[in-house]
């Protein structure tokens, strides 16, 4: 991974481009003039600079994520999962790679949906006949994802949804919603937990995926798993001790919060018939507490925010175990 250091080279004009800039403009000197200019090109030269390393971390992971063994797409996962990570963690680094997704060559989601995510079709990697072993083309057999793979993809997709919201267009187009409930509902708790976050970012600025959730009953499929007390106690004892890992019934209650939330916000939502889906399977109680609690926050900062939403969980959580 490419973390996009500062260029050594830059330091010193930095320096004396931000001295420059304390001085009055109005009766600027012609070597304050050259030096302005000199900046300005070192901070095109940064950018451009910047923008290959972006551009060579997407090459190389998207590389290891179209193989075809399940421990070399894993490993290009974890490239791109750290690299979304380091170009996070500047406004100017997002733009530069929201500028890189306009290019279909380093478009990261529908690589995901068709390796990492891609649903298995019938027949897939079943062996016809024996006329390879004859001849000289040998045969390719991709392996299946594993459930590793499938977390971090699904982190990856997430990542991309929040940072790049046309992102969330791109996953429109591979059947995303279907193919995350499909996990929501035959995977593990490691996918699940994954799935119910990468749910939240592709449809939180998407109406063509919340109208999807709402037409492939999504909501129902969330309902049942945090309605199933026996999900969290059928953990088994490696999750349990997975750092940070929270149950995937609390999982459920944090998604259906910010779900909530979001559409209480909007004026015309694609999910019109939410509420009422919520009070037909958790009950008028919790629908109720889901609807109140999901409006926590606004006036906090992103910390307390994260606090708040933990501890409505639980206190919806509770309220089903009541019910």
């Amino acid at each position: 991974m490419y973390y996009l250091k500062k260029a050594v080279w830059s330091e010193g004009v930095g320096k004396q481009s931000n001295g420059n800039d304390n001085h009055d403009n109005g009766g600027a000197t012609p070597d304050e003039t050259a030096s302005t200019v000199v900046g300005e090109l070192v901070d095109s030269l940064k950018e451009e600079r910047i923008y290959r390393e972006i551009t060579l971390a997407l090459r190389t992971g998207l590389r290891d994520v179209r193989a075809e063994f399940s421990f070399l797409r894993l490993r290009g996962l974890h490239s791109l999962l750290e690299f979304l990570r380091s170009v996070s963690e500047s406004d100017s680094t997002i733009h530069l790679f929201s500028h890189s997704q306009s290019v279909p060559q380093l478009q990261v989601v529908p690589v995901l949906f068709q390796h990492s995510l891609k649903e298995p079709a019938d027949g897939d990697n079943s062996v016809d006949s024996l006329n390879h072993i004859f001849g000289v083309e040998p045969m390719n057999i991709t392996s299946p994802s594993t459930d590793s793979e499938i977390a971090v993809a699904l982190r990856v997709l997430e990542g991309c949804c929040l940072l790049h919201k046309p992102s969330t267009v791109l996953a429109n187009k591979h059947n995303a919603i279907q193919v995350l409930i499909n996990i929501l509902s035959i995977r593990g708790a490691m996918e699940q937990a994954a799935c119910l976050d990468a749910l939240i970012s592709i449809m939180l600025d998407s109406s063509a995926n919340q109208m999807d959730f709402e037409t492939r009953n999504g909501i129902e499929e969330v309902a049942e798993l945090i309605t199933d007390k026996e999900v969290d106690e059928n953990l088994s004892v490696k999750y349990l001790f997975m750092e940070p890992f929270r149950s995937v019934r609390l999982k459920c209650g944090e998604f259906l919060l910010l779900l909530i939330g979001h559409v209480n916000s909007r004026e015309k939502s694609p999910m019109a018939t939410i509420h009422e889906d919520i009070r037909r399977l958790l009950g008028e109680k919790s629908a109720s507490l889901i609807w109140a609690a999901s409006q926590f926050g606004s006036t906090l900062n992103p910390e307390q925010r994260l606090t708040a939403l933990h501890i409505q969980a639980r206190r919806v959580l509770e309220s089903l175990n009541s019910y």
